[in-house]
């Protein structure tokens, strides 16, 4: 049997393969991260292994999985290393981190998140937990008493189980101890990802007690951040791919495109790693560029996922291998540039020419189906957005309109074939009522789904001229199908023609 890799057997990973810089066990936890996920291990994890190289400190992080055991089972006999892989046209190479201590499985010991969070050495806790498990209503403000966590955690605050949850017993148990609180760090791609925390924990801490959320308001920080490394879901293949590289069995590989960024709001009262070894970017100001991100990236992705997976390409490099598809990504991208302000440092086109090569980078399988997961969650920042900025300033609507037809038609949860899917959408049930009946109905589609609370802006839907370019498109693909009108689209042909 394979050894696996661990402290016990790093020595014998090749010198083709990078080691931690620094010695993994002589350095204390000051971070604990919920949501130990592969963009995790990708990303923050990443440039924490470059600070701990770089600059040293008690800055190794603490894991906390909320619901599954798998990752705890797989990290924990490894002391916390796992190799990362990067894939790129080049071809691949792997280095081992070495930044995570240890992962707690909440679903084995409720108590166990708590004290980590309490300790008096955690100084930062960062989350990667995709905006649905926070429990919080963007639209209103406030933390979502409907959701079930929430829920939970309000009835029975002591014992939490989610998010908000956590965090808010956490700070409650440090001001009860004296101690300073620790930095809220939010990884996920949301707009001012930060004020939106802030704005959801001290709404649910003030639900359970004001004092606490007047000291939660005044005392702890939140910066904001923007992340970006495409990271497939791992594989068995991945896992295999680890094995061959290092010789030694790694349960917890991860595959990422070589390009990384991470822009940082720099306000971490109690300190902070030297994130810049790796390449952090620290601004007083992340928003224009986290909306350079959800605009030009993360809607171009939206569009393309919906598009291609209903065209039958199982991965976004597939996509632009579609001539007619990858011109429409290329206008996407030109369309959301124009809904941005200037930006230092930063050249629009230079950027959308980067976006294009690294989705067509051939050695990264990160399917469409995986990114159109959760597309309520994703479409008000990423698409509606800047389509109400172009809708105000006169700018082309058209781009955006083609990308929410092809989410309306992806809503329908039957591919071309007639074969059923799961949207995997946390309205799912919701989308499915609201088109029940007008399956076929381009209209009716599309004035059920725009009518979702808190998904479209009320300018945007009311609009005619917006109306009339959703419904053209999303007929198009109902009567010709959604290759053809992708075609058509590419080619500038009238829609269904």
């Amino acid at each position: 049997m394979i050894a696996r890799l661990s402290l016990d057997t790093l020595a014998q990973v090749p010198e083709t393969v990078a080691r931690p810089g620094y010695e993994p066990a002589r350095h204390g936890a000051g971070i604990v991260h919920i949501g130990v996920g592969a963009f995790h291990r990708a990303h923050q994890a990443v440039y924490t292994d470059a600070a701990l190289a770089g600059a040293g400190g008690d800055w190794r992080i603490d894991g906390i999985s909320l619901r599954s055991t798998q990752i705890a089972d797989a990290l924990n006999p490894q002391h916390g290393l796992y190799s990362l892989i990067e894939r790129g046209e080049e071809g691949a190479s792997a280095r081992v981190v070495g930044s995570l201590r240890r992962v707690i499985a909440a679903a084995r010991d409720g108590q166990a998140p708590l004290a980590a969070l309490a300790a008096p050495e955690t100084r930062i806790v960062s989350l990667t937990v995709t905006e649905k498990a926070y429990g919080i209503d963007r639209a209103r403000g406030c933390a979502d008493e409907a959701h079930p966590a929430v829920a939970a955690d309000l009835a029975a605050a002591r014992r939490p189980q989610g998010v908000l949850g956590l965090l808010c017993e956490g700070l409650r148990l440090r001001k009860e101890q004296g101690l300073p609180p620790f930095t809220i760090l939010c990884c996920d791609n949301l707009p001012d990802n930060g004020g939106l925390v802030r704005t959801g924990l001290v709404d649910f801490a003030a639900r359970l007690d004001p004092s606490l959320a007047d000291w939660i308001g005044a005392a702890v920080a939140f910066p904001s951040t923007m992340v970006d490394r495409i990271t497939p879901a791992p594989t068995e293949e991945t896992q295999a791919k680890a094995q061959r590289l290092l010789g030694l069995a790694d349960l917890a590989a991860v595959e990422a495109e070589p390009f990384t960024q991470w822009v940082v709001e720099d306000h971490f009262p109690t300190g902070r790693p030297a994130w810049e070894q790796g390449g952090a970017i620290f601004v007083a100001d992340v928003a224009p560029y986290e909306a350079m991100k959800l605009r030009m990236l993360n809607g171009t992705h939206s569009m393309m996922a919906y598009t291609g997976f209903l065209c039958g390409h199982k991965y976004v490099r597939d996509v632009m291998r579609d001539g007619a598809l990858a011109r429409l990504v290329r206008r996407h991208l030109k369309a959301a540039a124009a809904t941005l302000g200037p930006l230092d440092g930063i050249d629009t086109k230079d950027y959308a020419d980067v976006l294009a090569r690294r989705f067509a980078n051939p050695a990264i399988a990160h399917e469409t189906y995986q990114i159109a997961m959760d597309g309520t969650e994703k479409l008000p920042q990423r698409i509606a957005a800047p389509a109400l900025h172009a809708l105000v300033h006169g700018q082309k609507l058209r781009p955006f309109a083609f990308a929410v037809a092809a989410w309306m038609r992806y809503c329908l949860g039957r591919g071309e074939d007639g074969a059923a899917y799961a949207l995997r959408d946390p309205r799912e049930a919701a989308i499915a009522a609201a088109v029940k009946g007008v399956e076929g109905d381009a209209r009716g589609i599309c004035r059920a789904l725009s009518a979702l609370p808190g998904l479209f802006p009320a300018r945007l839907v009311q609009n005619a001229y917006w109306q009339e370019e959703v419904e053209t498109v999303l007929s198009a693909m109902l009567e010709k199908g959604v290759a053809d009108t992708v075609r058509r689209e590419a080619e500038g042909l009238p829609a269904g023609g």
